[in-house]
């Protein structure tokens, strides 16, 4: 898959089969549509081309918004470069190109950029200025730029629409197997690692503090997790503790990893975790005596799903 992050050096696509939309998640929902995208352009034997945006719409149109997103552009690349997609264009959203006329977003974007065999949209799908352009405006003007229009049938973008908001339901619960399921793998997200208090070291049990690398990337709900930790392309099992530390007073809200079999020092360093399951809530433990117990169970847990 070809990755293009500047609409004005795509390169002369033949015979491209086109689809839009942020994708977030690339969910199970999403991936029906992908593989229509994939099935049509082996049919006309042409290219399969996904648009997508970045920043996503949402926090050009409404800066104050908190996105949660379940994907980072990032994140989105990694999935979709094995969907068997020829090219990801990535359209560098702004407020002048959400601005442009649904005549001018169709003719000096989709037909002078892409000039596409086909079109596969939504019948909810909207562009251009005051959302004017719609599924009906491109089928006006079928004829005008002969390419082909391909609806997404409802029963799909209703599917879309209702996976994405349970799984962002099912990851802010806490209910990790649940939100996978939906996803069609597991949720995973990258940290920085980050300098901490080192009691996770007295314990016998060191851990990596993270920041998130994307603060629009949704957060994972409290508690205890079983994960893979993958370090400069190693894979590592591990368990994974988010939330306020209650058997610690005043600690603040912590995303800690303790990485299995792993001594070395990764202070700086971004990893990646991917999240298999759900162990526990976050438990207040009368000492530190009895923390360490229960984080030797945690650890057998961990090591016994994943």
């Amino acid at each position: 898959m070809q990755v293009h992050s500047s609409v004005e050096n795509l390169p002369a696509f033949t015979r491209s089969v086109i689809t839009i939309g942020t994708f977030d998640g690339v969910h199970t929902g999403h991936q029906k549509i992908i593989q229509a995208l994939v099935s049509e352009a082996q049919i006309v034997n042409g290219e399969s081309v996904i648009i997508t945006f970045h920043p996503h719409p949402r926090k050009i149109i409404n800066p104050n918004h908190r996105l949660e997103l379940l994907t980072t552009l990032e994140e989105k690349i990694e999935i979709l470069s094995t969907a068997g997609i020829h090219h990801l264009v990535v359209v560098p959203f702004t407020v002048s190109f959400a601005e442009q006329a649904a005549e001018a977003y169709l003719k000096d974007f989709l037909i002078n950029k892409f000039h596409p065999r086909s079109i596969i949209i939504g019948y909810d799908h909207h562009f251009g200025k005051n959302r004017e352009g719609n599924f009906q405006f491109l089928e006006q003007n079928v004829a005008t730029y002969q390419y082909q229009l391909i609806e997404i049938p409802v029963l799909v973008l209703d599917e879309i629409s209702v996976s994405s908001t349970k799984i962002r339901q099912a990851i802010q619960q806490s209910h990790v197997e649940k939100a996978n399921e939906l996803l069609g793998y597991s949720f995973f997200f990258s940290g920085i690692v980050t300098p901490g208090d080192q009691l996770g070291r007295t314990l016998g049990y060191p851990t990596a503090n993270l920041e998130y690398v994307d603060d629009d990337k949704i957060e994972l709900g409290h508690g205890v997790y079983a994960v893979y930790v993958i370090i400069n392309g190693v894979q590592k099992k591990g368990m994974l503790s988010i939330g306020n530390r209650p058997t610690l007073t005043g600690s603040g809200k912590k995303v800690e990893v303790n990485i299995f079999e792993w001594e070395q020092e990764i202070y700086g360093a971004t990893i990646k975790i991917i999240v298999a399951h759900f162990l526990r809530a976050q438990e207040k433990y009368e000492s530190l005596e009895a923390l360490t117990l229960q984080l030797h169970k945690d650890e057998e847990a961990s090591l016994k799903l994943l």
